[in-house]
């Protein structure tokens, strides 16, 4: 079996999140029980649970973030979407080290419980990672 990174986050309103991850987010939806609901995003599966005492408002910058890289059409492409939804951008669509290898241009929305969610992309992985092109599928194997 191939691992599956798995993630678990407060929602306040269980329609409200799945909505916003299958719509907005384009996740595919998953099963589904009286308290939480899982989605698969860009093959992790985040489990939304219904915990309305443990949300808060996105805090400002959202250190505290999980996210994806994408491929810089599919990145766009998003950005788009989102756009057009009407998110709440934590941090607008920014590019930091324009023109070198180490490129990435990156943005942070928020659900509507307030988890932060960072999408970025690199002009090279590899360089941006700092992973030599033998090590990056290693480093990955054993869950760095």
């Amino acid at each position: 079996m191939q691992p599956i990174l798995h993630l678990s986050i407060p929602v306040r309103d269980m329609d409200e999140a799945r909505d916003f991850y299958v719509r907005t987010l384009g996740c595919q939806s998953a099963r589904t029980r009286v308290d939480f609901t899982d989605v698969w995003f860009y093959g992790m599966q985040i489990t939304l649970q219904d915990r309305p005492d443990q949300t808060s408002a996105a805090p400002s910058g959202g250190s505290r973030h999980f996210g994806v890289t994408l491929g810089r059409d599919e990145f766009e492409a998003m950005i788009a979407r989102l756009g057009a939804s009407g998110v709440d951008w934590v941090v607008p669509v920014t590019t930091d080290d324009e023109g070198l290898a180490t490129e990435q241009t990156k943005a942070k929305i928020a659900d509507p419980s307030g988890n932060v969610i960072e999408l970025k992309t690199y002009r090279d992985v590899e360089a941006a990672l700092e992973f030599l092109p033998h090590s990056y599928p290693e480093a990955f194997a054993h869950g760095n």
